[in-house]
């Protein structure tokens, strides 16, 4: 039982890492408009800083364009600043209405920056795993110097960490590949 309760929770840890790394490349600018480009940017709300989608409706009309429309007209400039102030490169244009961020074609030397990002990011990512691979082996370890489980039980929990560990870790480089290619994609 006390197996079942470390893989399963460690196997959690697992895919809290990959669900990370998903949202962590979704806001990575790959030439291609999405929401998620914004999801790090923040604006002063009433003081407190708050996500550019909890004060404005963010779409995409266009495969190259992002429009945000503030729900209160006083954000438009706070918006325009916080988008001026970010890391993404890109320039706000606005009508007093409507804001519109036009995503350019990526240069090749980006590109090859950005793959070096995600390339970065997944290596992370699979140390994050084997983190939580060599804790639950700890866990188990310390179970079987304890004698509440047997060597051979301590054997196949082991290496059923290790199965979950390569699953994880090909989940990590299939997302990183995927990315990768959207980026070189032109």
């Amino acid at each position: 039982m006390m197996i079942k309760e470390i893989h399963n929770s460690h196997e959690e840890r697992m895919k809290k890492a990959i669900e990370a790394l998903r949202r962590e490349l979704a806001t990575l600018r790959a030439g291609r408009a999405t929401p998620a480009l914004l999801d790090k940017i923040t604006v002063d709300y009433y003081g407190a800083p708050t996500p550019i989608s909890q004060v404005a409706n963010i779409s995409v009309p266009e495969p190259r364009m992002i429009t945000i429309q503030a729900w209160e007209k006083p954000m438009i400039a706070q918006i325009e600043k916080a988008i001026l102030k970010s890391d993404l490169g890109l320039t706000p244009n606005s009508d007093g209405v409507i804001i519109r961020l036009n995503i350019p074609q990526l240069t090749q030397q980006r590109r090859i920056e950005l793959v070096k990002m995600v390339h970065k990011k997944a290596e992370e990512n699979r140390i994050v795993i084997r983190n939580v691979r060599r804790d639950a082996n700890d866990l188990v370890k310390k179970l079987e110097k304890e004698k509440s489980i047997s060597e051979d039980e301590a054997k196949r929990a082991q290496d059923d960490m290790q199965k979950l560990t390569d699953k994880y870790i090909k989940d990590v480089d299939t997302i990183m590949s995927a990315k990768e290619k959207e980026i070189l994609e032109v």
